[in-house]
């Protein structure tokens, strides 16, 4: 008998457990993040991937060290009738302010990647305010449109900063397709790393002074529009309210 109500407490207490599971996995209506339940605690977790049943993807590219190649990288993107996301930094903006009012004339999403390029989960709260304030006002500032997606540098995330980036509407993410480009792969390395890992939802990574970035971009649309994928920024690709992100980061509409 005694054994028999020690394995009924425990049903009990993993039932409980899978339930406040179940619970922390769903968002609020609006919000732009959604918890996931790890083991005891809850952890935040930004957009990696969308799920959709629609061929669609999501290029990007991150800008903070340079811009020799970007109006190439605009010109195949035109050419090829795809969207995309530059995420760019707050000095970036600073150095290239022509270059930013290129990029939105063009009708190309920008999204903020931080003012100075921090590790975002290694500095103070009251810095991190400021790297999130500080870079979407300097882009809204050129293009006169609200920012309302967020890239942190490297990566790196923790619970402030995804809490910090829902406070002021901003969606922070990620991506599931690293296209390693800034490693100086060649065009045909980027494209088979791209193609051997994308599926319907992808958020594809690259960078606007890499190496071979205008040949990749040019072609990685032309094997993904070949394989029926439409190309768009991400504004397009991920859900804006009513959504709930599960442990993989994979973002699902409700």
């Amino acid at each position: 008998m005694p054994f028999c109500v020690i394995k009924s407490r425990t049903i009990k207490i993993f039932l409980a457990m899978v339930v406040v599971a179940v619970l922390l996995t769903l968002s609020f209506e609006g919000g732009a993040c959604a918890q996931v339940w790890f083991g005891y605690s809850t952890r935040l977790v930004p957009v990696y991937r969308v799920d959709t049943t629609e061929k669609q993807v999501a290029i990007s590219f991150d800008a903070a060290w340079g811009a020799d190649k970007t109006e190439e990288i605009l010109a195949v993107l035109d050419e090829y009738d795809a969207g995309a996301t530059f995420f760019l930094v707050g000095f970036w903006v600073d150095k290239y302010p022509d270059m930013v009012k290129a990029i939105d004339e063009k009708g190309i999403e920008i999204g903020s990647h931080s003012n100075t390029h921090p590790d975002m989960a290694k500095i103070s709260g009251e810095t991190l305010a400021k790297e999130l304030d500080i870079s979407t006002e300097k882009i809204e500032a050129i293009t006169g449109k609200e920012v309302t997606l967020f890239r942190p540098p490297y990566g790196s995330y923790n619970n402030e900063l995804i809490n910090a980036c829902s406070q002021r509407g901003l969606i922070p993410i990620q991506w599931d397709v690293d296209s390693l480009d800034w490693k100086g792969l060649s065009a045909s390395d980027v494209t088979t790393r791209v193609m051997n890992n994308v599926q319907n939802g992808s958020i594809i990574l690259m960078h606007n002074n890499a190496d071979n970035v205008v040949q990749s971009t040019r072609m990685v649309l032309e094997r993904l529009i070949n394989e029926g994928y439409k190309v768009t920024s991400i504004g397009d690709l991920v859900y804006h309210s009513n959504y709930s992100i599960d442990r993989n980061g994979v973002q699902h509409s409700n």
